[in-house]
């Protein structure tokens, strides 16, 4: 347990994570890393490659150290990083190495001896947030091994068809090899894949949102191929599923799981998203279609280009059995008479129809961080409370 000596010496630390939070966690990532290669293929190595994985830790380092004292406000962080270590089927002795490394880590960096008490004191504190995640995570897996046709941990399933939605998003279907019934699913909700990546030798975990909401013998998802561009390197698994993977291939699943997902049938509901953050918002579309839904519903979003607009298919269905459901695109690039967007450019809600807005409504949120951050703004300035908006970050998504 932690004494109030220890409690000080941890906050004692906050000025210098704030500071010089990322080069430590590059230097235990690092390190890690170099030591137990084997873990390569749990860690997100694009995010290791480009810093996001080292600068999403030092946060999480950091929240925690300010909040030693009141553990009780990282509720939904706790959560959700609980969620994602069991997509990505994290073991208990899998924190001991964890552990290991970060306190050599601090000891390297701060130069502090490994005998000191501000270690003992980040020992005591580690094996305390430790113990919360592991505990978390046996009732998450217990949780998903109780549920109709549920699993935990890693599931083989076959690629049984492969579909081209736009020149940047492939969706990919896929049935399990053991040829059991499949886990049903919230709208929303994703599952992890893991597949071998030849540039790297090993393989890699991502996680993709799953669609067909509904579907009783198949999931689906629909992957975004992230081409180099400008300074972005390509994405490692988005590549491999889009030029390697084919139908028949034998690809690894966990189970259904994420926090986010529809909430109420009985609300409005807006449904705002930027890039692929499309997905989920497909998913509870769907929900709704096969519902008899009958309140105002609106979709908003915006991409790069018309072009490369993903589910565009699935959008024209809804809107089949959903007469009620507004849409708005905003495109920063006109590439196509296909589809003409409302905008030409940002999505910017102060210039949509309050129609599409309504106060009462249940508002979901999926994009990259910008976006998000841009677009809640506009909803609080809007008088949208926090109460009503649901939001997912398609990033690295904690630790």
């Amino acid at each position: 347990m932690l004494t109030p000596t220890h409690l000080q010496l941890v906050k004692d630390t906050v000025p210098v994570l704030r500071e010089n939070g990322t080069a430590l966690t590059n230097y235990f990532y690092e390190r890690m890393l170099g030591l137990n290669p084997d873990l390569k293929e749990t860690f997100n190595m694009g995010h290791q490659r480009s810093g996001e994985q080292a600068k999403a830790l030092a946060s999480a380092v950091l929240a925690y150290a300010e909040n030693i004292e009141n553990l009780s406000v990282l509720g939904d962080a706790v959560n959700q990083i609980i969620t994602k270590h069991v997509s990505l089927n994290i073991q208990p002795e899998q924190y001991s190495i964890v552990g290991e490394n970060l306190l050599a880590s601090i000891s390297e960096v701060l130069e502090v001896p490994m005998d000191s008490e501000l270690i003992k004191a980040w020992e005591i504190a580690y094996t305390q947030l430790a113990n919360i995640l592991i505990e978390g995570e046996k009732a998450r897996y217990e949780e998903l091994v109780s549920k109709n046709n549920g699993w935990s941990g890693w599931r083989e399933f076959e690629v049984v068809k492969k579909e081209e939605e736009s020149d940047e998003v492939t969706s990919f279907y896929f049935k399990p090899v053991d040829k059991q019934a499949i886990m049903p699913y919230k709208p929303g909700q994703y599952i992890s894949i893991r597949v071998y990546v030849p540039e790297l030798g090993f393989k890699q975990p991502r996680q993709y949102t799953l669609l067909h909401y509904g579907s009783e013998d198949y999931y689906r998802i629909s992957v975004k191929r992230e081409d180099p561009r400008a300074s972005l390197e390509s994405g490692y698994v988005s590549t491999t599923l889009h030029n390697e993977v084919k139908v028949g291939d034998v690809v690894e699943l966990s189970a259904p799981n994420g926090v986010f997902h529809l909430q109420k049938l009985d609300r409005k509901n807006v449904f705002i998203s930027g890039g692929v953050g499309i997905t989920p918002m497909v998913a509870m579309l769907g929900k709704l279609s096969q519902s008899n839904y009958s309140l105002d519903v609106s979709f908003l979003h915006a991409c790069r280009s018309n072009r490369v607009l993903a589910l565009r298919s699935d959008i024209q269905e809804f809107k089949k059995a959903l007469p009620q459901l507004q849409t708005y695109l905003a495109c920063e690039e006109n590439d196509t008479t296909d589809i003409q967007p409302d905008k030409i450019g940002r999505l910017e809600l102060e210039e949509v129809d309050s129609e599409l807005l309504p106060k009462d409504a249940d508002y979901y949120l999926c994009g990259p961080d910008p976006f998000l951050l841009a677009q809640m703004e506009s909803l609080k300035k809007y008088g949208i409370d926090e109460s009503q908006i649901y939001m997912e970050r398609f990033n690295t998504g904690g630790i």
